[in-house]
């Protein structure tokens, strides 16, 4: 690693600063990676069979169960976004699609719910969870259909509401989630090993929790349903104003958090103060508006003093998407063009924004975006006015055509976002 405490003020450039930013970001991951971690955390072997569910960026988790556990009577399948496949021995891994769910995520939906039918008490049923699960494994509520979930999905995805309302609808609509996988195992032993993409590790929230009881079942969601009635259609507005359906009966819940955006963060800060820079924790937690966010951190870092430093954060903003968006991009390349706005070129401010999972909603394959001092220079002098690329929500288009797109691949983890600015003026 980089002597980067010896580099003075003055002597930060973009090569430096990406290298300590990245190597944060990839500290960050590593912290979450199953394959390191997982076996640390499985339960007792079963007297039975050991049935594997799963969904979201659990192929990694699939791998390491079944490395962990040669010698036990195991099967299952796990179900991950197209493009995190990869081979989990005696686990099938499929594939569907994230964020708006088709026919494979309900394809998946039937077969976790088969494998998990016709248990013993002696049986442990092992459901790997993290984020993405939500699309990927899906069941549509009695009465609706797979085009409701994917009306449901879009107007969610563009109604800039916080994480948790967003599952406690994908649950209501679904026949799946909040706890349903785990009521039809009974009587088999439960164990859920999750992975956390959710600010507070809300484990009931993580991809809606198809094995996790639903924690306000009777919520009145009736402000949404009105508000979106005819983008939704009259069948999901009727589930969702109608009376709750009664709560799946689950037995004791054996929950398992191997990985949160807390422990990927304080991977991040060893790298920095192993480096000499002082760090600031903003929390791993942050919500609201990417674009406010963005601004707000770019405040701070004007009015930060002159020794090097950072500022760290993690959570899940979001995007409200409003008319005239017709662009490409994600709440961390959104966060990361409006900080770049309201620095306006300031000397000594890097930024790097990105998702741990390896894909920014619709970045183009980009995890997130780099900001450097002269990203808006180089913008302008190719021709993309930086601005509106933000109102159009175009922030991914805009930093693929500035260079300064974060391309990771599939990182086959997720505990949410990571924000790291730089301050070196």
């Amino acid at each position: 690693m980089a002597n980067f405490s010896a580099i003075p003020c003055s002597g930060w450039d973009n090569v430096t600063a990406r290298a300590l930013l990245r190597d944060m970001f990839d500290a960050a991951v590593s912290a979450a990676d199953p394959v390191k971690i997982l076996a640390a955390h499985l339960p007792s072997r079963p007297r039975g069979r050991c049935i594997v569910v799963g969904a979201g960026k659990a192929a990694a988790m699939a791998r390491a169960v079944d490395a962990a556990w040669p010698d036990v009577d195991l099967r299952g399948a796990v179900v991950v976004p197209y493009g995190y496949a990869l081979a989990a021995g005696r686990i099938a891994v499929l594939e569907a699609a994230h964020p708006v769910p088709d026919a494979n995520s309900t394809a998946a939906g039937r077969t976790m719910l088969d494998l998990v039918s016709g248990l013993s008490p002696d049986d442990l049923v092992l459901a790997l969870v993290s984020g993405g699960g939500s699309s990927v494994l899906a069941s549509p509520a009695e009465g609706l259909t797979l085009a409701d979930k994917q009306r449901v999905n879009r107007v969610l995805l563009a109604s800039g509401l916080d994480i948790r309302t967003m599952n406690a609808i994908r649950r209501r609509v679904s026949a799946i989630k909040g706890g349903r996988l785990a009521a039809a195992a009974a009587p088999a032993r439960v164990v859920t090993l999750t992975i956390s993409d959710i600010p507070g590790d809300d484990v009931s929230a993580i991809a809606s929790g198809p094995t996790i009881a639903d924690p306000d079942p009777a919520r009145d969601l009736s402000p949404f349903a009105a508000r979106y009635r005819e983008e939704l259609g009259e069948a999901v507005y009727a589930c969702l104003v109608s009376e709750p359906p009664p709560a799946p009966a689950i037995t004791a819940e054996d929950v398992r958090l191997i990985a949160t955006p807390r422990q990927a963060l304080d991977a991040a800060s060893a790298i920095a103060r192993t480096a000499g820079i002082e760090v600031v924790s903003l929390g791993d937690d942050l919500e609201s508006e990417s674009s406010e966010v963005g601004r707000d951190m770019a405040r701070i870092a004007r009015s930060s003093g002159k020794t090097p430093r950072i500022l760290l954060s993690g959570g899940e903003t979001t995007v409200t998407i409003g008319d005239g968006a017709t662009g490409r991009g994600g709440r961390n390349t959104e966060f990361a063009l409006a900080l770049a706005l309201e620095l306006d070129g300031r000397p000594g401010v890097w930024c790097l924004a990105a998702d741990t999972d390896g894909e920014d909603g619709t970045s183009g394959g980009g995890a997130g975006a780099f900001v450097a001092p002269d990203t808006l220079a180089r913008a302008r002098a190719a021709g993309v006015d930086p601005a509106e690329s933000l109102r159009r929500h175009d922030s991914g288009s805009f930093f693929e055509r500035v260079g300064d797109l974060l391309v990771t691949g599939p990182t086959l983890t997720n505990v949410n976002d990571f924000r790291a600015v730089l301050i070196a003026h």
